[in-house]
């Protein structure tokens, strides 16, 4: 839902109902501190800039917990404005080499997302149909 208009009702009105997601963004996100230290917390080693939240609640899901998305958190996220965008050799590398893990490490997790319907593009951002 990322494009979407605050008063959106999202995909089957999703932007107005508390529900489970695979994963939500790390720049919204409360976790216990018991959970966050069961589960590793974020992976700095391999995840250092881009992906380490969606990792981070993969590891929530997989121990047993829930990903609750709420429409009663508000914020206004400025994507990669502190870090910039991904504009030079050096950090294309760095960004492929998160993908290659997040892949080899998600892939299954990724590919059958429980919480996004299979028949709904993974190309872009708007629900879609494939």
């Amino acid at each position: 839902h990322k494009y979407f208009q605050r008063s959106s009702p999202g995909y089957f009105t999703r932007l107005h109902l508390a529900h489970n997601l695979s994963a939500v963004t790390g720049a919204c996100l409360l976790v216990r501190k018991a959970v966050f230290e069961e589960v590793g917390g974020l992976n700095e080693e391999h995840l250092a800039i881009a992906f380490n939240d969606v990792d981070l609640c993969l590891k929530v899901r997989e121990a047993g917990y829930r990903n609750l998305w709420t429409p009663y958190a508000e914020l206004y996220h400025h994507e990669s404005v502190s870090r910039g965008a991904d504009d030079n050799a050096k950090k294309r590398a760095r960004a492929a080499g998160e993908v290659a893990y997040m892949r080899e490490t998600w892939a299954a997790q990724l590919d059958n997302d429980p919480a996004y319907n299979p028949n709904l593009t993974l190309v872009h951002e708007d629900f879609s149909l494939r």
